[in-house]
């Protein structure tokens, strides 16, 4: 099945109304913690009541509990509790498989999931039909005992049917804040929509009681498109179901032709085929053949997702794709170590240390194959989807790292000149993660998600660091801090563009044309502030010395041929701290040269953080709506950072 657009959708518009699910759990690790009904946190504890469900008022506990108890839940055994079962139960409590096999009208393609058929990857698939077949004796077990009946074949293959109906079609519930709290079904005006590595489309949910009400649905199923109705309705199923739980709106991040179908990914498209293929087969079984993936000689994006950079010492300069393989699998290894030391260690100093150290000497070990042992030198590219991972790491790491020192003895000089210089980096790493997943976002617009998360986590981190205490008490570069007010109300004056953007959001929609204008003027206005600030901001760390320019990344790659690249890799150059401002009348901005103050590095820092952070709202905004959390979050520090400034402006 497929869905597809039944009018023009220009980007960042609601393609669905607010569908409520036909079931939903929260996951164990949830269930004292969040409403089991609407999945808001709970303020408990609850003494009265030993055992979850908990539910946060008298009609979440009136809506939801009957169902629990009547759904066989309550009989499976506390091995067997999982979010996947317990919202098969629920489905199975309102819903009974039709002739076709189908649920609700899902597909639960049972068939496929229980019977492991791929060489290539048979233990994968003996490992999930095992545990489909033991989660379907479960339930069997606990269907039979609800209903008073023999537990037989009719019962189990009715019970792998629901689950398999959850496992193809639950999506993962997010937070406002990104952690996972559970798993929803939704009905088939979400289900049928395709997955495609290259979507036009994501959702979102809303978990608030009140919310405004969305468009019309815009989508319909294929052939019937326009028809005036969708395959099976989201208010015929809303008699069915509670009308709680967690709730889903699904949103065009492209502009969408009428009749082309609309897609959204299940799996993180930020990362390489390979990966996503493997990931999306281990769950749903179907090998993706969207246009991405058909791609040969595989996208820009895709090369440089994957590409190890290797350094011939010998005269023919040749090497096997499995020594590149090898390669690659084992600075994955390396990075999945440093990172699971670090999670379980708690040390984010030595993580920065041992990341720094793969990204910058690569393998250290010779490879050997048929031919005998390599002496090319493997290392990531730095657009390599781990060294991707490895930013984001560094960055959260070296934050730690600076909050730690100042916990320790704050009155102490040196700990806050380090401190001063973790954060820095911190925001070097954020920034730099930022530009790189825009690098390739120029080249996959579906990657607008991830790069509105990174573009406002730079700036959070830049404003952080243009508001730190540690200015007032470190002589930094040899200049002193005079007046800080003064360079906030500068910039914040001289610069249209953050107005410009929030005006965007707070309109709540941008067309094509005038998305793909900001974009071009902001990594215009970006790319000249961080030419001025980026030696300031690398400090000492030798790696990002070897990072040119964390914005245009022209530098990085040079297409030797159709299907290689090769990166240019420059370590332990210096940079100079040039900051100052020549007026340019006609656009009522100021550029800036060379430096005159600690005011003027603050101001840029400043300027950097406001244009990241609006920017990043206005992706977030396309992404997830106005009204969505991030967004308002974005709005509230644009509004706080403006307040600032005009008070400032009054006191002086």
């Amino acid at each position: 099945m497929e869905m597809r657009s039944r009018e023009e959708i220009e980007i960042g518009r609601d393609i669905t109304p607010t569908l409520t699910p036909l079931s939903f759990s929260l996951h164990n690790s949830n269930l004292n913690t969040h409403c089991s009904a609407c999945f808001s946190p709970l303020s408990g504890p609850f003494p009265s009541i030993p055992n979850p469900p908990f539910y946060c008022s008298p009609p979440c506990s009136a809506a939801l509990s009957p169902l629990h108890h009547s759904s066989a839940e309550i009989h499976l055994p506390p091995s067997a509790h999982s979010s996947h079962l317990r919202a098969a139960l629920r489905l199975l409590r309102s819903h009974r498989p039709s002739p076709s096999l189908r649920l609700a009208g899902l597909l639960s393609n049972h068939r496929i999931l229980t019977s492991p058929q791929t060489p290539s990857l048979s233990h994968d698939d003996d490992n999930v039909s095992e545990s489909i077949r033991l989660g379907a004796a479960a339930m069997a077990e606990a269907i039979a005992e609800q209903r008073g009946v023999p537990n037989g074949d009719a019962v189990l293959e009715e019970a792998t049917i629901a689950f398999c109906a959850v496992l193809t079609n639950a999506v993962e519930v997010h937070d406002d804040e990104g952690r996972a709290l559970g798993i929803a079904v939704f009905d088939p005006t979400f289900s049928w929509i395709n997955h495609s590595c290259s979507p036009n489309a994501c959702y979102r949910f809303i978990l608030s009681s009140h919310s405004d009400e969305p468009e019309l649905l815009r989508i319909a199923p294929h052939p019937q498109m326009g028809s005036g109705g969708v395959c099976v309705s989201s208010n015929e199923f809303a008699q069915e179901v509670l009308g709680y739980g967690p709730r889903l709106v699904a949103r065009s991040i492209k502009k969408i032709k009428k009749g082309e179908e609309v897609t959204v990914a299940y799996t993180d498209i930020l990362q390489p085929k390979a990966m996503r293929q493997w990931e999306l087969w281990s769950k749903y079984r179907f090998v993706c053949c969207c246009k991405r993936c058909r791609a040969l000689p595989f996208s820009y994006v895709d090369h440089a997702l994957q590409e190890i950079s290797i350094f011939s010492y010998d005269s023919t300069g040749s090497y096997s794709k499995f020594l590149k393989d090898m390669a690659d699998r084992k600075l994955s290894e390396c990075i999945d170590d440093v990172m699971s030391e670090y999670l379980s260690v708690g040390d984010p100093e030595s993580c920065c240390d041992k990341l720094e150290k793969i990204l910058m000497q690569g393998l250290n070990e010779q490879l050997e194959d048929v031919k005998g042992k390599s002496d090319s030198k493997f290392m990531l590219h730095p657009l390599n989807h781990h060294s991707l991972k490895a930013y984001t790491t560094l960055a959260s790491a070296y934050k730690v790292c600076a909050g730690d020192l100042l916990s320790v003895d704050s009155e102490i000089d040196t700990n806050q000149l380090k401190a001063f210089d973790m954060s820095r980096t911190s925001a070097a790493y954020s920034l730099l993660l930022a530009g790189a997943t825009h690098h390739l976002f120029n080249s996959e617009s579906s990657l607008i998600a991830s790069v509105a998360n990174f573009w406002i986590g730079a700036g959070e981190s830049l404003l952080f660091l243009s508001r730190s205490s540690e200015w007032s008490t470190c002589d930094i570069l040899g200049l002193i801090v005079p007046n800080l007010n003064s360079a906030i109300k500068f910039k914040w004056s001289k610069c249209s563009l953050v107005d410009r953007i929030r005006t965007c959001i707070a309109n709540g929609q941008i067309n094509s044309a005038d998305f793909e204008n900001v974009s071009n003027e902001f990594i215009c206005c970006v790319s000249d502030i961080t030419q001025k600030v980026w030696g300031f901001l690398i400090s000492d760390c030798p790696f990002l010395r070897s990072c040119k320019d964390p914005i245009n990344f022209s530098w990085v790659m040079s297409t030797k041929s159709s299907d290689t690249m090769d990166v240019e890799v420059c370590v332990n150059k210096s940079y100079k701290t040039e900051i100052c401002y020549t007026h340019e009348p006609e656009n009522n901005i100021y550029i800036c040269e060379e430096p005159t103050s600690t005011d003027d590095v603050v101001a840029c820092l400043l300027q950097l953080g406001l244009h990241c952070l609006a920017y990043g709202g206005l992706l977030g905004s396309i992404c997830y709506g106005p009204q969505s959390h991030m967004v308002c979050r974005v709005l509230n520090v644009l509004d706080r950072e403006k307040n600032f400034v005009l008070y400032s402006r009054e006191e002086s």
